[in-house]
């Protein structure tokens, strides 16, 4: 299996929930377990985890309109995981951009 943490998810949720909970929120590849996870951040950002939560997301079905039918297609699945770090941790998400 090649990189685990593929990107953070940075939204308005995941925000609030990374300031009022410690609870980062990352795109994980979908074959990769909590455990993995768990010691890809902690090695990759030095904090300590508390809690992974991951959700496998279904892509959603998307039809387009063209001339003479419609197309159909869907997007990705992703793997989600939610990380709890501890109370003193934190992980600075916006020094790479």
């Amino acid at each position: 299996m090649g990189q685990i943490l593929i990107k953070p998810l940075l939204t308005e949720k995941t925000s609030d929930q990374a300031e009022n909970n410690n609870a980062f929120v990352f795109l994980v590849d979908r074959k990769a377990n909590k455990i993995e996870v768990k010691k890809a951040v902690e090695k990759t950002y030095g904090v300590t985890v508390n809690k992974v939560n991951t959700v496998n997301v279904m892509g959603k079905r998307k039809v387009r309109m063209t001339r003479s039918s419609y197309s159909v297609g869907r997007t990705n699945h992703f793997k989600k995981a939610v990380v709890y770090v501890a109370a003193g941790d934190t992980i600075d998400l916006y020094a790479n951009i």
